[in-house]
C-alpha cells in the first residue's frame, strides 16, 4: 500500500545556478548580449556591431600608456564650492566614493611607444565628466608643464557635463584659460593632440578639447556644442543622420581621424613620431 507521502514527486537536490550580477551585457547598439569578460578582453567593443562602451579612465591608461602608466601631478586640488550651491559638496563627495578618484581628471607623464609625453584624460563617471575649476586648472596646469619640459600634450576627454554649472562662472572661465593654455603650445611648436571619446560636449568642447594639432575621435562618439535633441527643438528641422557624431565631423572636416579603440596607441605613436621635430645635425666649421 501507497501513502500520500510516497506520492509526492522527488525533490531535486542540486543547487541552482545563479548568474553573478553583470556577468552579461546588453549592447547598447545592436542589442546584443555580451559575456562582460570577454568584452573585457576586447576593450569594450562589441564584436558585432564594433560599438564602443564607455569605459573609465584606468582603462585608457592601460590601453594607451607604456608599462609604467600615468606619474601623476598635482595632487590635492579640491573645489572650494565658492557658490555655496546646494548639495554640491554631498554630490561631489559621493563621486570621490564612487571612483576612487580625487576629481574628474588624471594629469601627469607618461610614455606612449618609448615617446614621453604629458598626459591627462577626464572620466564620464565623475560628476559626467564636468569641467570645474579644478579640472580646467589641471589641463591648464598640464599644458604648462608640456611646455616648460618641452614634451607633446596628449588630452583624452570624455566630458559629457561641459562646464560644472555648481560651480558657475567660476566654471565658465575655464573655457578661455585652458584655450590660452593649449594656444602657447602652438607657438612653441610643441604638439597637442585630443583623443575624443563619448560623449565630449559642450563647455569642454567648446574649448580645450578641439584645439588639438590633430583630433582623433572614438567611432560613434557623441562631439558638439548642443545636443542634437536641443538643436531640433530650437530650428524646428530634423537634422541629418548621424549628426554629430565622430563620422559625421570627419566628414565635414572636424575631427581628422576616426580611429578604434584597439588601435589608439600605435595610433597616437606614429602621430607624435610625425610631429617630432627634426633631428639637427651639429654644425661644422669650415
Amino acid at each position: 500500500m501507497f501513502s500520500r507521502k510516497n506520492l509526492r514527486p522527488a525533490r531535486n537536490t542540486r543547487k541552482k545556478t545563479k548568474l553573478k550580477d553583470g556577468l552579461w551585457l546588453k549592447c547598447e547598439s545592436c542589442g546584443e548580449i555580451l559575456y562582460r569578460r570577454e568584452l573585457d578582453q576586447s576593450c569594450w567593443i562589441c564584436p558585432k556591431c564594433n560599438f564602443h562602451f564607455r569605459i573609465g579612465h584606468r582603462k585608457y591608461i592601460e590601453l594607451l600608456l607604456d608599462e609604467g602608466g600615468l606619474e601623476e601631478v598635482d595632487k590635492g586640488l579640491v573645489p572650494v564650492d565658492p557658490l555655496r550651491f546646494p548639495k554640491y559638496k554631498e554630490k561631489y563627495r559621493s563621486s570621490r566614493k564612487k571612483t576612487g578618484m580625487e576629481e574628474g581628471i588624471v594629469s601627469g607623464r607618461a610614455v606612449i611607444q618609448g615617446i614621453e609625453v604629458i598626459f591627462a584624460a577626464t572620466d564620464f563617471a565623475f560628476m559626467g565628466g564636468s569641467m570645474g575649476s579644478v579640472v580646467g586648472e589641471r589641463v591648464a596646469r598640464a599644458a604648462r608643464l608640456a611646455l616648460a619640459e618641452h614634451k607633446p600634450f596628449v588630452m583624452l576627454t570624455a566630458s559629457g557635463g561641459g562646464a560644472r554649472m555648481q560651480e558657475g562662472i567660476f566654471s565658465l572661465m575655464q573655457m578661455p584659460k585652458t584655450s590660452a593654455e593649449v594656444a602657447l603650445l602652438k607657438q612653441a611648436h610643441i604638439p597637442y593632440i585630443n583623443i575624443l571619446t563619448h560623449p565630449t560636449m559642450a563647455g569642454v568642447m567648446a574649448s580645450f578639447a578641439s584645439l588639438g594639432d590633430v583630433i582623433i575621435a572614438e567611432p560613434g562618439a557623441l562631439l558638439g556644442f548642443t545636443g542634437p535633441r536641443v538643436i531640433e527643438q530650437t530650428i524646428g528641422e530634423k537634422l541629418p543622420p548621424g549628426f554629430q557624431r565622430s563620422e559625421f565631423l570627419l566628414e565635414h572636416g572636424f575631427v581628422d581621424i576616426v580611429c578604434s579603440r584597439r588601435d589608439l596607441r600605435e595610433t597616437v605613436a606614429r602621430i607624435l613620431s610625425l610631429l617630432a621635430e627634426p633631428h639637427k645635425e651639429p654644425s661644422t666649421q669650415t
